[in-house]
């Protein structure tokens, strides 16, 4: 006998089901199934993977899912056709919609609205049916089978039985099937799957457990009682329903009635109001013309040439109405002076530019439309726009009110289990100490906390567990690594449809108000053509827009930066210098080893520096042939004069996603679009076989234009090797010009820039600490906290900075406006009426005070505290005056300051934490950062400072790369994989460290090569 299973729960019923929708269909091909269900609880999360893997392996999908009614309730939904899928997506939204962020609960009455084209089963023991027969209410059990009955047709709702070998299971069965009889309904047999296999059972008790937020001994009333909830095989399931086979033959009479598919292509998206009724493409074409003289004053007839070719690839891919909408979004936040700018692929675009979307203009760069469209592939181009993070939710509202809540929606993000996560969660669920989880979850090494298993060695985790212990809670990490464990949101990506979303896929609210999200991920979407436009918040563009605002309040000039010539030798030569903390995207380490060897004199040097430090270039190996290529250690040459046009910019290295399509183009006669498919292929690890075919027909194309065979099949192969990992020249491009505007405000107004790079933060590679350290050593004053001046934010005060309120730990911007209002009626003149006039909380007081914050009264900190805490606690308290002797208190010593101040402020002003120690660091022959300038190659140092960036990258073997300050600047230390096996908890635990090594000194860039690290506060010293 056959069997399908109909209920069916991955690992996208979150912290619910144990296996992968890929595992699930593994195993029901082993099991000779023909088809499998997936019926996640009120979720499509894991649909289109599971889709996919199914028809992989033969299987025909069945989607569905598990609801959650109002009551409490569980109601099984199965889609028969086009109208169940539209219905099951409705009902999800409705129920998700009807409850806080991450339940659901659907009201009864909606599904007499939304149930054509669904088979209801009746649920498992949540459900109401089963439910009422388990509390003994059989009359409750007749009139909710009667109800669904009457709802959805007898033949499409079925009573659903279990048998998972408990007590209990026998006699729910058999009153389930004399309710059958008894209504003419027909019975279904499904094993409630949560895992694919049985040794995934304790999996999914531990996922339980931290559903709940319960250890394994407090939860067993809610996990299930035994390993039984599997994939069972067909013979398995006759055995156990042998008194109803009926049952069991009724799963593969359902399975051939569900016969949906999910429907793959470009969505349809709203029809945007043009002028007068004219076609979406009549109105791109008057949009592109219009702006024509402005970009291309005479407009030559290249500009022309162009401009054809792209509107036509866009008329033959219908897609005129999506650039309009795109068009409409920037127009708006022009308008309302929110920045913005498009990026990716999209810069490859003189459509784009023109609409004002991109600010490269693709013909002075050389850049190829087709990398953004083409015929060969029409599809709806990815289109990222980065606006003012401090304004984009004014564009997503804007986008919401224009097209609406049914049409418009963000993508979301499965948010999944890392190590430490794992390590927490599956050690809370174990019943472990939680000092110990913390211990071993901050001990894991951050830089590859993907793999819980590199970490087995770490001390704590032999010290703090017994090996048993220890294997279970390692085993169970591994085991959970990548699993979805909550939804989240996409950090811009939207979704727009001419028809509801919810007719293709569920929504359900956002953590924060007003938004929606759709319940697949960016990876989903792509698969079934469902194209999001990113609406990317990027906080340079907040600090570019702050600065100028500081500038014009304080000087009337408005800077033009869209005018700027890209020209300034004080610029390159700041850049050349790395003296670029701050700068967009060239601040890095990696960058600040790069700029003064490559020594950028040009836009498009600029440019390439951006591609060049990518983890594709990296490692592709393109770096070290272009930098001995541009320093003429090595030769430039070409495997044949037609590589010329495409590789001279790049020195003959294919450092370039356009170059691809150039080569191929020059080379082998391919077109633009045949190109593009060269370079996605290239690009994709699974596309062996179409590369196979695609270099056959360039050989073939490079013969017929006169190129050897010996030469065509070693450009190819040089393709294959650097293809894959080359970086798009037009997203460089784009973040080049964000590059020279935040260097040339810098250079020019770096109080203003400072200012607002830090009112704008997180951002960027440098902490807060790092960047009011750079700014002062450029002679700018950063003040303290003031409660008597300070703003929420920070300001630019007398051509220096003051440090906001809200730099204050827990000081939010309630409390800093709160702080503001009172000190309109006059400065604050004690602590007594600084308390008074704000309320504020004692913690946040006595952070003031550790900050410094209430020095202008000219009371020592350890006074004011001692005072504050001789104030009533709470506002309402009987204000009485208590008698108190005169206290004596020591001042704080010039480290406790600085300590205070750390904590509290995330930065110190008083002083660096290195001139503590410098005098005793002095007479131990330890360097400062000034003194490496004139050490010698290969000489023996010693220096010391404070840890401000550790990394780690994927690409370095092995390699650490850690920057250390001190309070004349920043150090860049090289650690070789043997030397951070051997330091490793040092370099990860102490923030101050001493590091002995040599110099490595190369093109005016300085790093020391450690050989022996310690602590600085170690008492050897």
């Amino acid at each position: 006998m056959a069997y399908v299973e109909l209920h069916c729960h991955s690992y996208y019923s979150l912290l619910d089901g144990a296996s992968s929708p890929e595992d699930l269909v593994t195993r029901a091909q082993a099991l000779d199934m023909d088809a499998l269900a997936l019926t996640d609880h009120d979720a499509v999360y894991g649909a289109v993977r599971f889709v996919k893997a199914a028809k992989a392996h033969g299987i025909r999908p069945i989607l569905g899912a598990e609801l959650t009614l109002a009551d409490g309730h569980h109601l099984t939904l199965l889609v028969e056709n086009d109208d169940g899928w539209r219905n099951l997506c409705t009902l999800i939204s409705m129920g998700r919609h009807h409850a806080a962020k991450g339940a659901s609960r659907l009201p009864l009455a909606a599904l007499a609205e939304h149930h054509n084209g669904l088979i209801a089963l009746s649920g498992c023991e949540q459900g109401a049916i089963p439910a009422a027969l388990a509390r003994g209410d059989h009359a409750a059990a007749i009139a909710g089978a009667q109800s669904y009955r009457d709802l959805f047709g007898p033949d499409h709702f079925y009573l659903e039985l279990h048998n998972h070998r408990l007590p209990e299971d026998q006699a729910l069965t058999r009153q389930l099937v004399a309710l059958a009889r008894l209504l003419k309904l027909e019975t279904v047999a499904t094993n409630n799957v949560h895992y694919a296999e049985r040794r995934a059972q304790p999996l999914q008790d531990i996922l339980v457990c931290i559903r709940h937020q319960m250890t394994l001994d407090e939860s067993a009333h809610l996990r299930r009682a035994n390993a039984e909830y599997l994939l069972k095989p067909a013979p398995a399931m006759a055995v156990l329903f042998a008194a109803y086979p009926d049952a069991v033959a009724n799963t593969v009479r359902i399975a051939e009635r569900c016969r949906f598919e999910l429907h793959y292509g470009l969505q349809d998206l709203p029809v945007f109001p043009t002028p007068n009724g004219e076609d979406a493409m009549t109105y791109l074409r008057r949009l592109c013309s219009r702006r024509l003289p402005e970009r291309y004053p005479g407009t030559p007839s290249a500009v022309w040439t162009r401009l054809y070719h792209e509107l036509s690839v866009i008329e033959r891919s219908r897609l005129a109405n999506y650039f309009l909408i795109v068009w409409d979004i920037v127009r708006y936040a022009r308008e309302q002076g929110i920045r913005c700018q498009g990026r990716g692929s999209a810069a490859n675009s003189l459509v784009a530019y023109l609409l004002n979307i991109s600010p490269i203009d693709p013909l002075a760069h050389d850049l190829v439309f087709e990398r953004f469209l083409s015929d060969e592939r029409q599809a709806v181009p990815d289109i990222d726009i980065d606006f003012d993070a401090a304004r984009r939710e004014e564009v997503i509202q804007y986008v919401y009110s224009r097209y609406g809540l049914d049409h418009a929606a963000m993508a979301s993000t499965l948010v999944t289990f890392r190590a430490r996560s794992a390590v927490r969660d599956v050690g809370k669920a174990l019943g472990l100490p939680l000092d110990v989880i913390d211990d071993i979850a901050l001990s894991l090494d951050r830089f590859r906390d993907r793999e819980v298993e590199t970490n087995e060695r770490a001390p704590l985790f032999q010290s703090a567990l017994g090996a048993g212990m220890r294997e279970q809670l390692l085993h169970f990490c591994r085991q959970i690594e990548g699993f979805p464990r909550h939804l989240g949101i996409h950090n811009g990506g939207m979704i727009l449809t001419g028809a509801p979303i919810a007719d293709r896929v569920p929504t359900e609210p956002a953590t924060m108000p007003g938004r929606v999200v759709v319940q697949w991920d960016k990876d989903s979407l792509e698969e079934v053509g469902l194209i999001k436009i990113d609406i990317l918040g990027l906080r340079m563009l907040s600090a570019i827009a702050e600065t100028v605002a500081h500038v014009e309040t304080l000087t009337g000039a408005h800077p033009d930066l869209e005018r700027l010539r890209y020209d300034d030798p004080a610029i390159f030569a700041m850049i050349t210098d790395a003296d670029t903390i701050g700068v967009f995207q060239v601040e890095s380490r990696a960058q600040a080893q790069i700029l003064p060897r490559l020594k950028p004199r040009t836009f498009e040097d600029i440019i390439i520096s951006i591609s060049l430090i990518r983890p594709g270039p990296v490692q592709g190996d393109m770096v070290h042939p272009y930098m001995a290529r541009r320093a003429g250690e090595a030769e430039v040459g070409y495997a044949h004069p037609r590589l010329v046009p495409a590789l001279q910019e790049t020195l003959g290295v294919i450092l370039y996603q356009e170059q691809v399509l150039k080569v191929a183009r020059d080379l082998a006669g391919f077109t633009a679009g045949q190109g593009e498919q060269l370079r996605r292929a290239l690009g994709n690890k699974r596309a062996s076989e179409a590369i196979e075919l695609l270099e056959e027909t360039f050989i073939a194309g490079a013969v017929a234009q006169q190129v050897s065979e010996a030469v065509a099949r070693r450009v190819f192969a040089q393709l294959r090797a650097f293809g894959g990992y080359s970086f798009p020249k037009s997203h460089a491009a784009a973040f080049a010009v964000l590059v020279y505007q935040s260097a040339w405000l810098r250079y020019h107004y770096p109080a203003a820039f400072y200012t607002a790079l830090l009112n704008n933060q997180p951002m960027g590679f440098w902490t807060p600490a790092v960047l009011v350290n750079d700014a002062r050593r450029r002679g700018i004053v950063v003040l303290p906290v003031d409660v008597n001046i300070s703003r929420g934010n920070c300001a630019v005060e007398q051509g220096g900075i003051r440090l906001g309120l809200t730099y204050i730990d827990g000081l939010g911007d309630q409390a800093a406006l709160r702080v503001e209002r009172a000190r309109q009626a006059g400065p604050f003149t004690s602590l007594k009426d600084f308390c008074q006039r704000t309320r504020l909380a004692r913690r946040l007081v006595e952070n003031l005070i550790l900050a410094g914050a209430m020095d202008v009264w000219g009371v020592a900190r350890r006074t004011l505290l001692w005072d504050l805490g001789l104030m009533p606690a709470d506002a309402n308290e009987l204000a009485l005056d208590y008698r108190t002797a005169p206290v004596s208190l020591p001042r704080q010593s010039r480290a406790e300051a600085l300590s205070t101040e750390c904590e509290v402020l995330g930065l110190a002003l008083s002083d660096h934490p290195t001139a503590l120690y410098r005098e005793r660091l002095t007479k131990l022959r330890i360097l400062t950062s000034q003194d490496l300038t004139t050490c010698e190659h290969e000489q023996a140092v010693k220096v010391a400072g404070l840890v401000v960036v550790h990394q780690a990258p994927p690409t370095a073997k092995g390699f650490h790369f850690i920057t250390l300050e001190d309070e004349h600047g920043l150090m860049n230390i090289i650690v070789r994989p043997s030397i951070y096996r051997r330091f490793k908890r040092v370099l990860r635990e102490q923030p101050l460290l001493i590091v002995e090594g040599h110099i490595e000194r190369q093109a005016g860039v300085i790093n020391v090569v450690a050989e022996f690290v310690r602590p600085l506060r170690s008492s050897a010293y």
